[in-house]
């Protein structure tokens, strides 16, 4: 992933805002050394930007869609209170694998549910309400999980929606690739959407913050 915010400039962001737990900071090192693609990683900035929004929300039951090897679960589950939930959907194994270990180590690893296989599958047969839902999985069906996103989320909940940004590629015109016009159309429907207000907040690779209108 291309850094749209100079390197310098997000690391001084991150020394000043709230440290990841010890727990966060093993499962990142390790996904860095092992896993591929490890830039899919929520790092400590994002992850401490995803639990403020939890903690603001007073969220109680969170659902993720995209665990990929469970760091922003594991900040989700450290800012729920004790009998809260987060319900998190990954579809490739070996990535839930890792996920799993660092879950069973934490002690608010109890707070997490892992739901394997499609997430459009999985999130069908969900019932709401979730106060907050975070989107991070394939970007070629942000828009259907907006959309079931939306019927699932509480009156004063959060929707947030990972990679916006793409790269910077959200720019090209005509879309470079599929992905990158799926993230397009993602964008103008919510801007457009009556039913919702929304920011587009420039952190790492582009964070949608979306709640219904009240």
């Amino acid at each position: 992933m291309n850094r749209l915010v100079p390197s310098n400039i997000e690391a001084y962001a991150q020394a000043h805002s709230t440290p990841e737990s010890s727990v966060c900071r093993a499962l990142r090192e390790e996904t860095q050394r092992t896993v591929e693609y490890a830039q899919m990683l929520v790092g400590p900035l994002e992850g401490a930007f995803l639990k403020m929004m939890t903690q603001l929300v007073g969220a109680k039951r969170v659902l993720e869609i995209g665990m990929f090897t469970g760091y922003s679960a594991l900040c989700f589950a450290e800012a729920i209170p004790d009998d809260g939930t987060v319900i998190t959907c990954e579809v490739d194994e070996e990535s839930a694998a890792v996920a799993r270990r660092y879950i069973a180590q934490a002690q608010c690893g109890r707070k997490i549910a892992i739901r394997m296989g499609r997430a459009l599958d999985t999130i069908r047969e969900l019932s709401g309400p979730f106060d907050l839902i975070f989107i991070d999985a394939d970007k070629t069906n942000y828009l259907n999980y907006y959309r079931r996103a939306l019927d699932l989320l509480s009156p004063q909940g959060v929707i947030l929606i990972d990679n916006v940004l793409w790269n910077g590629d959200v720019l090209k015109q005509p879309p470079p690739d599929e992905q990158t016009a799926a993230i397009q159309e993602l964008n103008r429907t919510v801007s457009a959407d009556p039913r919702v207000t929304a920011v587009l907040v420039t952190i790492r690779d582009g964070v949608l913050v979306v709640r219904k209108k009240m």
